[in-house]
């Protein structure tokens, strides 16, 4: 039995968690900074970085006590040191060296994408090679995965990603920020009246585009409102989620038809929209011998137990860092050498 406590601030959620065997959650302490940054639509950096460092300790104390452990009883540390924000990653990763140098325990750094993709074990094992739906207000990407800690890109937005529309649009409908829970609910309750433009659709390749689409739903509010018109937020959101979710799906069909694989994660932030889940449930009629996992609702957020599922991959891999490990807010997959893919 591996127990891993897990440390996780790339945005504005602060993090702790201890989960055993990267599959079964033990404690998650979160807290979110939500309302400090709702009247801003987004994320300020400087005051997520303060929030970070009010919380950290506070986070570890409650996460240690839900699951009942001591640090004795724990084998590692693990810590998300990219992609986010970088005052917000340092603040866990100085947190975690802390509690890892002061309790002599390897310390594991995990990629916070890979947290966002491990957390589908919570549902139930990943079986690989698997592909991974990975959807979230900064990344949209198809990955493909032969076996644990082997992440190649397939497929990519070239611009906005499907969450930071669903905020963008948000804000034209004067929606609370983060705006993808209201459009989702908003949507359930219209019709599907304006057929949005999916870009890049007839385009080869699993690539994104939302930008246009984005573009498009503002250019219909705008229009209407000079024609002195008035348009049905309901119908618009229904519309929008429409095209998000044709384009994510059409891109995922292609891939599970283009590759041998036994699993299909659902991952990131936007991977609790009920409208995208029960479209891949349909998908997948079309694919009986793939397994759906989508990642529990209650940890498609930023959270620290996806972080230990990711840091149990990295402990069994011996993965570990020295404790002079920077953040790396860039960090990112590599991209799959589809040629190699071809040959192989």
């Amino acid at each position: 039995m591996t127990t891993l406590i897990a440390f996780e601030s790339s945005a504005d959620e602060t993090s702790v968690a201890v989960v055993k065997d990267g599959k079964t959650v033990l404690s998650n302490a979160v807290a979110t900074q939500i309302n400090s940054h709702q009247r801003f639509g987004g994320i300020v950096p400087e005051v997520a970085s303060r929030h970070h460092l009010e919380w950290i300790t506070k986070t570890l104390d409650i996460a240690l006590e839900d699951a009942q452990v001591q640090p004795e009883d724990l084998d590692g540390v693990a810590v998300t040191y990219g992609p986010g924000l970088v005052g917000s990653l340092l603040v866990g990763l100085m947190g975690a060296k802390t509690f890892a140098m002061a309790h002599n325990l390897p310390l594991i750094p995990v990629n916070h994408l890979a947290g966002h993709i491990a957390a589908a074990n919570f549902n139930r094992p990943i079986v690989f090679p698997a592909l991974a739906l990975m959807v979230s207000g900064g990344h949209t990407e198809l990955v493909l995965m032969k076996e644990p800690n082997d992440f190649h890109i397939l497929g990519e937005t070239f611009d906005d990603a499907a969450g930071e529309s669903y905020d963008k649009v948000g804000r034209l409908l004067n929606l609370p920020y983060p705006a993808g829970k209201a459009i989702d609910e908003l949507a359930h309750q219209g019709q599907v009246t304006i057929d949005f433009p999916q870009a890049m659709a007839k385009e080869a390749g699993y690539d994104f585009s939302f930008s246009g689409l984005k573009s498009a739903v503002i250019n219909q509010v705008h229009n209407a409102e000079q024609r002195g018109e008035t348009i049905k937020e309901e119908d618009l959101a229904a519309s929008f989620q429409a095209a998000v979710i044709k384009a994510l799906v059409g891109r995922t069909k292609r891939a599970l038809t283009d590759f041998p694989v036994k699993s299909l994660v659902l991952a990131g932030g936007v991977a609790a929209n009920s409208g995208l889940r029960a479209a891949l449930t349909d998908l997948m009629a079309d694919f009986p011998n793939i397994d759906f996992i989508p990642v529990p609702k209650q940890y498609t957020g930023d959270n620290a137990a996806m972080i230990g599922a990711a840091g149990y991959w990295n402990y069994q891999d011996k993965i570990f860092a020295d404790l002079d490990l920077n953040t790396n807010p860039g960090l990112d997959f590599p991209l799959a050498d589809l040629k190699q893919q071809d040959n192989e």
